[in-house]
């Protein structure tokens, strides 16, 4: 769908990525700190049958042109429902069933299936981002009402993005993540030495086992990897999802990870646990993207039980792989329970949101607000449990 902007300016709403060019798109992702939003991860999203209308994740981007040429860009999709998001707006969805209002679809803008921060409007350089993100919300504003569609979404934003879209009239929610940021270490002993005596024991504990049980982590990225790692990986992530059910958010295709080996290896790292008696196939396997100086955690599994492998293949080794390789902040994914523990302090993330319906923005804008200074408090008590030593929480 084509409309007229103005003299010049066109804006397209569409169902495919496929239908802009990948220079045009990649033009403005791929200076971004995150991988998520660049064409080539998006486009394996639609074409595998992972981010599909069946799936829950109907793709509409919005994309505004100047003449022919592609000036800003927004990954958006249609929901209808909130899975696979880990924002948990449920408790949204329930009340407006109570108060008559039909919450779904909405609107969202967030690399499918991805809790890792980043997202934003792609601008081409050179543009008056003020300028070119109010045009941009205005198309979302007349989409939503002429649709009649609840809330426009927007979820792990990119903090630098996040005052912009305030600018603009949306309302920030606070969250917060796990992240693993390098403070300077050159090795995995000084990673090691923030940590009070009793956890350093259990970090080196809990890698010893996995040596115990004949087994070696090994990084393998780009064109090193093999070829069957990548259906093998597929098996591992559903094997995994599988565990938890519905929640385990199951929504990549086999097909999804088999492009990633043709068009985006470049990203990939995997840490594959191989047994001394075979290193060939891997019994166990953790999924990475990284680019630049960042390191993104995705998916892990294992065919047998083995004690602590998953601490060493999810975290451990991953941070060995990122002091040696420069990086400096890890994002391992969704979750806390584990993380904490080892060295991943509660990060602070933004979620922006916009209600179409006056009813649900006259409750929901205060409750957030209230919501955000809980927030605040939790991210505080989760730091300050962190089982550093005591010079490290002097600083």
């Amino acid at each position: 769908m084509v409309e007229q902007l103005k003299p010049r300016y066109s804006v397209a709403w569409i169902n495919k990525i496929a239908e802009v060019p990948q220079s045009a798109w990649d033009a403005l992702a791929l200076s971004l700190k995150t991988p998520f939003l660049e064409w080539q991860w998006l486009k394996n999203l639609e074409t595998s049958h992972s981010a599909t209308d069946k799936t829950g994740w109907l793709p509409n981007h919005l994309t505004l042109w100047r003449d022919k040429t592609l000036i800003a860009a927004a990954p958006l999709y249609l929901k209808g429902h909130s899975y696979g998001e880990f924002v948990f707006d449920h408790q949204w969805a329930e009340l407006s069933d109570r108060i008559g209002v039909q919450y779904y679809p909405k609107l969202l803008g967030m690399a499918p299936f991805t809790p890792a921060e980043g997202y934003r409007f792609l601008i081409a350089p050179g543009e008056d981002e003020d300028e070119i993100t109010a045009m941009m919300v205005h198309e979302i504003d007349s989409f939503c009402n002429k649709y009649r569609i609840s809330g426009c979404h927007f979820l792990y934003v990119d903090p630098e993005w996040r005052p912009v879209l305030e600018r603009n009239g949306f309302s920030s929610w606070l969250h917060h993540s796990y992240i693993w940021e390098n403070t300077g270490f050159n090795n995995f002993d000084d990673y090691l030495g923030v940590f009070n005596a009793n956890q350093r024991r259990n970090i080196k504990r809990e890698r010893k086992a996995v040596e115990k049980a004949g087994l070696r982590l090994q990084p393998i990225t780009g064109d090193e990897i093999p070829k069957s790692l990548f259906p093998l990986m597929y098996q591992f992530y559903a094997d995994t999802c599988d565990k938890f059910g519905w929640w385990g958010s199951k929504y990549l295709t086999k097909q999804f990870f088999e492009q990633l080996h043709t068009d985006y290896r470049h990203r990939v790292v995997f840490f594959a646990a191989y047994s001394e008696h075979d290193n060939r196939h891997p019994v166990g396997m953790s999924f990475c993207l990284y680019k630049d100086d960042r390191l993104y955690g995705r998916y892990w599994g294992s065919f047998q039980e083995i004690d602590c492998l998953h601490f060493d293949a999810c975290y451990y080794t991953p941070i060995e792989w990122a002091i040696a390789n420069n990086i400096k902040l890890f994002d391992p994914g969704a979750g806390g329970r584990h993380k904490k523990r080892r060295g991943f302090p509660a990060t602070p993330n933004y979620s922006l949101h916009r209600f179409y319906n006056h009813r649900l923005a006259q409750i929901l804008l205060p409750y957030i607000k209230e919501v955000n200074q809980l927030e605040q408090q939790e991210i505080a008590s989760i730091n300050e449990e962190m089982p550093f030593s005591q010079k490290v929480h002097d600083k």
